[in-house]
């Protein structure tokens, strides 16, 4: 069976979250069921699990509105990390937003998140000097 990225099947919906969950990316205030739901109805084939000998062991979603790509939910299981799983998804989410004629992908990392932050850099992300500013509708 081996490695694939596949767009994203309401199939995977239970072992997504379960993914989400195990990685620590679910926090109070983001209810992933309805996180996919909103994804699944706006730009679904942004939406990536990665599979492993016919297991989910991965996800990236992908947004794009014309302007800047992002990357969200990216997650290998810790199992399987540290295998370069994480870099294959995302290079197929750059390969995506390519294809659209995206010119720039952001990204956003809790401070505490050490370890992740480290990986964004090793692929060539840069800190940019930013203020993230959030509200909750």
């Amino acid at each position: 069976m081996g490695f694939k990225i596949n767009k994203y099947n309401k199939k995977h919906q239970g072992a997504i979250v379960d993914l989400w969950e195990e990685c620590g990316l679910v926090v109070p205030q983001n209810d992933p069921i309805e996180d996919i739901r909103r994804k699944v109805n706006f730009q679904p084939e942004l939406l990536f699990v990665a599979v492993l000998d016919g297991q989910l062991i991965g996800s990236v979603m992908v947004g794009y509105e014309g302007h800047r790509g992002w990357l969200n939910y990216l997650a290998v299981h810790p199992s399987f990390q540290r295998r370069g799983f994480g870099t294959k998804l995302v290079h197929k989410a750059i390969a995506e937003l390519r294809k659209l004629g995206c010119p720039k992908l952001n990204l956003q990392v809790r401070k505490s998140n050490a370890p992740i932050i480290g990986f964004y850099r090793h692929l060539g992300f840069k800190e940019e000097e930013r203020v993230s500013l959030g509200m909750r509708l």
